[in-house]
């Protein structure tokens, strides 16, 4: 099952993204990571286990989300910058310093939601799960931004990667539900969690049968 759960999101992540190209190369990149994030909670958790994260050994590369984060958050701004020196210390495996890198600057701005929605993300990547810090993070930015759409895209996109696809469709459920119609991210977001419900769907595992006479 696990192959061919693998081999299923292999097909829905090359279809989305031909799709994406007709929408402008932001979308593109913004597409790939909603893609493969919606693969990671496949490969990092155990099928209906929700939470369980691989070994260390096993565990996958940083993600690269700055095409999601900039078309849903924007940039070339003073949270831009530092966001930017976060993903590039995270690519290259320096997790913890790009973590440290954005509580310096959360300490200097506090009110910014976007780094926080930054130190969630890089909270993620340096534990590989959605730890209580992180979890943190994503709550702390709504609180600052509330109804902005980033916030609970990323905490969504963070409950997949852990293996809690129910959770992430429901959160991006309501991303949708308060987006603008005209929203330029709106389809990158409807596109994902069409991925991600087919993906829980094909996961699901069959009812039980009752015996006669039980």
């Amino acid at each position: 099952m696990g192959f061919a759960w693998l081999a299923l999101l292999a097909l829905l992540t090359a279809a989305l993204l031909w799709l994406l190209k007709l929408r402008g190369p932001m979308l593109t990149l913004a597409g790939a990571a909603v893609a493969f994030g919606c693969a990671g909670y496949s490969l990092q958790g155990s099928p209906g286990l929700p939470g369980t994260p691989r070994t260390s050994a096993e565990r996958l590369p940083s993600m690269p989300l700055t095409g999601a984060r900039q078309a849903l958050m924007g940039q070339f701004d003073y949270s831009d910058t530092w966001l930017n020196m976060a993903d590039a210390l995270a690519s290259r495996g320096n997790t913890q310093d790009a973590v440290n890198l954005l509580r310096t600057q959360i300490a200097r701005s506090p009110g910014d939601y976007k780094l926080w929605v930054g130190l969630g993300n890089a909270l993620f990547d340096h534990s590989r799960t959605l730890s209580p810090a992180a979890r943190y993070a994503y709550v702390r930015a709504a609180q600052l931004a509330p109804g902005y759409p980033a916030p609970p895209f990323f905490l969504g996109l963070a409950e997949a990667r852990s293996g809690n696809p129910d959770e992430a469709i429901r959160l991006w459920s309501q991303v949708l539900a308060n987006a603008p119609a005209n929203a330029s991210w709106r389809p990158m977001v409807e596109d994902g969690l069409l991925l991600m419900t087919r993906g829980a769907a094909t996961k699901s595992p069959p009812p039980e049968k009752v015996q006669a006479g039980s």
